[in-house]
């Protein structure tokens, strides 16, 4: 691939990581990326500039990657999503009980166990998972009300679902965005999707939805599923940078 600037930058906070939306609770990320990141960068570098920008990611990235494209096809102009998160009944919901199991041992409270791991010096596998399924509550749902900005969709105690706190996590679920965003993504030069076909948190069914929808709504773009899970996959940028970079210099 020939010559790019790539820019890296640390959107992590005290729940851990990020999804690069704006949020009541977590921070206005999307304006910090594309109103204070994109213009340093690029009055730092001669580079970018109108159709010369992508955006890439794994994982919660490769789900910021997804959206922003959907929602900015006027900053962005390509985008390669790795195992991002989608299809959310898939990779959120069916972990909602192991979060309120974890939360049980802190007396069902999020501000104890969110301080509890704080000074954990080795959080436990279990412990990150319910970390992050509290992150996204904070990013999908925020309530600035309680702590942290921190609801669940779920009773806390019988994990019943709460239909109208999901719909607010699923408003945000590339998925079932695809069509209103159709003619954003249209827009782009490229897209890439791709993700392992055994990933664990079972966001290749996501992908499939998502690769699917797309390809109902004519909206062209490259899908790639690989054999791996969901973890120490960045040697699948080898094809998406190249992508990306042929597409932006179109």
């Amino acid at each position: 691939m020939g010559p790019v600037v790539v820019a890296f930058p640390d959107c992590f906070t005290r729940l851990g990581g990020n999804q690069y939306i704006n949020s009541a609770a977590m921070g206005r990320y999307e304006d910090y990326l594309l109103d204070e990141i994109v213009p340093f960068v690029e009055g730092r570098i001669a580079c970018g500039g109108p159709g010369r920008r992508g955006v890439f990611g794994k994982s919660s990235g490769g789900y910021g990657a997804i959206v922003h494209g959907m929602r900015r096809s006027d900053v962005w102009s390509a985008l390669a999503c790795h195992s991002g998160d989608m299809a959310f009944d898939l990779c959120y919901l069916v972990d909602m009980p192991n979060t309120l199991n974890e939360l049980a041992k802190h007396e069902r409270s999020i501000e104890k166990f969110v301080t509890s791991l704080a000074h954990s010096n080795k959080p436990k596998e279990k412990e990150i998972l319910a970390l992050m399924n509290l992150a996204m509550a904070a990013t999908y749902d925020p309530d600035p009300s309680q702590f942290l900005g921190i609801r669940l969709p779920v009773d806390i105690e019988t994990c019943e679902l709460i239909p109208e706190r999901w719909a607010n996590w699923l408003a945000h679920d590339p998925v079932r965005m695809v069509d209103g965003c159709a003619d954003n993504l249209r827009r782009l030069k490229g897209i890439y999707i791709d993700c392992g076909s055994e990933d664990q948190f079972h966001l290749h069914y996501g992908a499939r939805q998502l690769h699917r929808a797309l390809d109902r709504l004519g909206i062209a773009h490259t899908y790639e599923e690989f054999p791996d899970n969901h973890s120490d996959v960045d040697y699948r940028m080898d094809v998406s940078l190249p992508f990306l970079e042929k597409a932006l210099s179109a």
